[in-house]
C-alpha cells in the first residue's frame, strides 16, 4: 500500500467519507440499479448520494440524535440502501430486520435494540411493524417507501418516503453544513451496524460491528479477489443477512461497482438472466435451487437433448474442473468439453445468468461437495469461504488455484486461525465483532479477552493451511459403536438431489442413523404430472409409494457415497420418513436463512424421532402449522417408514443394534 492510498485509507474510515469520496472521484458511475415495472431505473453516485443527503436531513429534523437506532425492513431496494448510509452520516446505527419475519420476531429486535426511527418498505412491512408498536417504547417514528395500500392511514407518526425527504432538503436549506459536520464527526471505531444472528439456539443476538470491522474486511477483501469498479452483482439476498451487508454494501461502496436491486423474489431468476452479473455470491440452499431448476427443466426435455445433457454432463465431471483450474487435459476431453461448451454448457450457463460471471461464492453453510462440483465443472469458478457475522464475514477464502470441495480455503487477510485441542475451529481478525448487544454474558462465552472466537464449529486445519469443517461442534456426535455422525455432511449430500428440499438427520447416541425428508415439491409435483401421478396435496403426494421409492433411491446412493468414506462409512442412513409438511420458518422449525433448528425438530418430533428407532413401518402425528395470514392450523396424518439398504453394514437396523463380536 502506498503511503498516499494509506492516508486516504486512514481518511475514509466510515462510509459516508467513502461515499463523499465516491462522488468526487466517479460522479457519474452507475451507483444502483432497480427494476420496477419491467424497466431498469440507475442512479449515479451523485444522484444517490443527493438522496442519501436529503433523507438524512429529513431524520435530523425530528431531532435525530448521534447513535440513535433505525430498523430496516424489506426488500433489497435503492431507498433502503439509502437509509442504511443516512443513518450512519447522522452517527446513527442501521438495524436491519429479515423482511419476512412476523410481527412478534419483529418486535423482539425493535424493542431489543431501543429502535426510535424504522424506515418500511411497504404496507406489509408497516402492518406488522403497527401492530407491536405500542410494545416497542422507544420506536416513534415510521418512514415507508412504497405507498401503495397506505393512502388512508391516518397515524401522526407515520411519513412517507417523499415527506422525509422534502423535510430534509428544507433542514439543509436552513443549515447547509449540517451534514457534513455530522460526517466529519465520524470514526472507524464508532459502531457501525448490528446484525442479529438467526436464532438457531434460542433468541438472536445482535452483532455488533464497527466501522472498521466492516471496512477493513471488505478492503482486505476486494484487493485479495481482485475486485473492480466495473462490476455488476445482483442484491437479492436478505439486507439483514452478513452475507448481503458485506457484499451489496460494504464491498461495493469500497469498491464503487454497481448493485443491482431485482423487481421482487419471484423475478430474480428473470432479472439475473438480464444482468448477467460478473461476480455472484449465494449461500448453499440458492445453488441446490438453481439444480432443482436445471433438472426439472431437463425431465421435461426432448429424449435427444436428455441425452447430450448426460453425456456432456459426464465430460465435465470428468474435466471440466481441470480445465478450469489449467491442469493438464487429456486432448480429446478437452475437445469434447469444448463441444459441450457450445452445445450445453454455455446456453446453461446464459439461461442461469452466468455467462459474464468471474468469480462466484458460496458460504453461510456447509454446501454439498455434488452441487460444488457441479457448478465448477460448467466452468464457473465458483469457491467457498468460511465466515461468520462475528466476523464480518470473512475467516477463510479459496485462492482459485487452490479449490478443493472438502475445503473452504486458507486464512483471509489479517485472520489469525486455529483449531483448539477440543477440535474447535477459532480466529482473531480485524473483523471481529465489538460484542453482542446488551448480552455481555454471550459476549464473555464467545470472545476471549484476547480477541479469539468461538466458532462453535468443529474442524480441522491441514498442514498446507486448508480449513476443513466437519459440522457445528455442537451437532457432531457418535453413534453407539463408536463411528463418528457428522449430520449436516450427509444431509447436504441428500439435498444435491432436485427431489429433496431439506433432510434432518438423527443418530447421536443411537444404533444407527435415521431421517425425515422434505420433499421439493416443485420437482416432485413436476415429475407426478408427468407420470399421471394424481395428487391433492403435499401431504397426500409425500406419502406416495412411488414417492418413497424416489428418495429411497437417493437415500441409498448417500449410503454407497458414505461407505467409500473410512470414518463416516457406519453412518449410513437405515431408516427413513417423508415429512407431512415442508419444515417452515413461521413455525418456528427454520431459521430466517433456512437452518435447522434440530433442537425444534428433535423436541417437536420426538415421537416420529423414536418411530424411526423402533420395528414398527407408520407412525400417527398431528402438528401445528402456521398459515401465511398468521392463522394457525393443524395436519393430521399417517407417515410411513422405510428401511434403506447400507453397504458393508448389517441388513436390517434390528441387526445394527446387536452387539458386534469380538474380531
Amino acid at each position: 500500500m502506498t503511503p498516499e492510498v494509506g492516508e486516504a485509507s486512514k481518511r475514509l474510515d466510515t462510509f459516508p467519507k467513502v461515499l463523499l469520496d465516491l462522488v468526487e472521484r466517479r460522479p457519474d458511475g452507475v451507483a444502483i440499479r432497480e427494476k420496477d415495472y419491467g424497466i431498469w431505473q440507475s442512479w449515479t453516485w451523485k444522484e444517490a448520494a443527493a438522496e442519501i443527503r436529503a433523507f438524512a436531513g429529513g431524520l435530523a429534523s425530528f431531532g435525530f440524535e448521534r447513535g440513535d437506532k433505525v430498523a430496516i425492513v424489506g426488500d433489497n431496494r435503492p431507498r433502503l440502501y439509502w437509509a442504511m448510509l443516512a443513518t450512519q452520516a447522522l452517527g446513527g446505527v442501521p438495524v436491519p430486520l429479515y423482511q419476512d419475519s412476523i410481527a412478534a420476531e419483529m418486535q423482539y429486535v425493535i424493542e431489543h435494540a431501543g429502535v426510535r426511527f424504522a424506515v418500511l418498505e411497504d404496507q406489509e412491512q408497516v402492518d406488522k411493524v403497527l401492530s407491536v408498536k405500542e410494545r416497542c417504547p422507544r420506536l416513534e417514528t415510521l418512514v415507508y417507501s412504497d405507498p401503495r395500500g397506505l393512502r388512508h392511514y391516518r397515524e401522526p407518526f407515520l411519513f412517507s418516503f417523499d415527506e422525509i425527504r422534502s423535510r430534509g432538503r428544507k433542514f439543509h436549506a436552513d443549515d447547509p453544513d449540517h451534514y457534513r459536520r455530522e460526517i466529519s464527526k465520524g470514526r472507524g471505531e464508532d459502531l457501525s451496524v448490528i446484525l442479529y444472528t438467526s436464532g438457531t439456539t434460542g433468541r438472536p443476538k445482535g452483532v455488533m460491528l464497527s466501522n472498521d470491522n466492516v471496512i477493513v474486511t471488505a478492503r482486505n477483501a476486494n484487493a485479495l479477489e481482485r475486485i473492480r469498479d466495473d462490476e455488476e452483482i445482483l442484491a437479492y439476498l436478505p439486507m439483514a443477512w452478513v452475507g448481503d451487508h458485506f457484499y451489496s454494501y460494504a464491498q461495493a461502496l469500497l469498491a464503487g461497482y454497481t448493485v443491482n436491486c431485482p423487481e421482487s423474489a419471484s423475478t430474480v431468476m428473470i432479472d439475473l438472466r438480464e444482468i448477467g452479473p460478473t461476480n455472484f455470491f449465494a449461500p448453499p440452499r440458492i445453488f441446490e435451487n438453481l439444480i432443482t431448476h436445471v433438472m426439472i427443466r431437463m425431465e421435461d426435455a426432448a429424449w435427444i437433448k436428455r441425452k447430450a445433457f448426460d453425456f456432456f454432463l459426464g465430460v465435465a465431471k470428468r474435466s471440466g474442473a481441470r480445465i478450469l483450474e489449467k491442469k493438464p487435459t487429456p486432448p480429446m476431453d478437452r475437445l469434447l468439453y469444448a463441444l459441450g461448451d457450445v452445445l450445453v454448457y454455455g446456453p446453461l450457463k446464459d439461461s442461469l445468468g452466468f455467462t459474464r460471471i468471474r468469480t462466484a461464492y458460496t458460504a453461510g453453510e456447509a454446501i454439498g461437495p455434488d452441487i460444488f462440483e457441479f457448478f465448477r465443472a460448467l466452468g464457473i469458478n465458483l469457491k467457498q469461504l468460511y465466515g461468520q457475522t462475528e466476523a464480518c464475514v470473512y475467516v477463510t477464502v479459496q485462492a482459485d488455484d487452490e479449490v478443493k470441495s472438502d475445503t473452504v480455503g486458507k486464512a483471509g487477510p489479517g485472520v489469525e486461525l486455529k483449531v483448539s485441542d477440543s477440535g474447535e475451529v477459532m480466529y482473531r481478525s480485524p473483523g471481529v465483532f465489538l460484542g453482542y448487544y446488551r448480552n455481555p454474558e454471550a459476549t464473555a462465552e464467545t470472545k476471549t479477552g484476547d480477541g479469539w472466537v468461538h466458532t462453535g464449529d468443529a474442524g480441522i486445519l491441514g498442514e498446507d493451511g486448508q480449513l476443513r469443517i466437519i459440522d457445528r461442534a455442537r451437532d457432531v456426535g457418535r453413534l453407539n459403536d463408536g463411528t463418528m455422525f457428522a449430520p449436516k455432511y450427509i444431509e447436504n449430500k441428500l439435498k444435491f438431489f432436485p427431489n429433496v428440499k431439506e433432510a434432518v438427520t438423527f443418530g447421536d447416541g443411537r444404533d444407527y442413523v435415521g431421517a425425515f425428508i422434505n420433499i421439493d415439491l416443485d420437482a416432485v409435483s413436476n415429475w407426478a404430472e408427468r407420470q399421471g401421478l394424481p395428487y391433492t396435496s403435499y401431504n397426500d403426494l409425500a406419502a406416495k409409494d412411488e414417492v418413497y421409492a424416489i428418495v429411497q433411491d437417493h437415500i441409498e446412493q448417500v449410503n454407497r457415497d458414505l461407505a467409500s468414506d473410512s470414518t463416516l462409512a457406519g453412518s449410513q442412513i437405515r431408516r427413513f420418513l417423508i415429512l407431512h409438511k415442508e419444515l417452515d420458518a413461521d413455525d418456528g422449525e427454520l431459521t430466517r436463512t433456512r437452518k435447522v433448528r434440530r433442537r425444534t425438530i428433535g423436541e417437536r418430533y420426538d415421537q416420529l424421532i423414536e418411530a424411526l428407532y423402533s420395528d414398527g413401518d407408520s407412525v400417527s402425528v398431528e402438528a401445528k402449522v402456521t398459515f401465511e395470514d398468521g392463522r394457525e392450523g393443524f395436519i393430521n396424518a399417517d407417515l410411513k417408514i422405510r428401511d434403506a439398504t447400507a453397504i458393508g453394514l448389517p441388513t436390517t437396523p434390528a441387526e445394527a443394534a446387536e452387539p458386534r463380536a469380538a474380531s
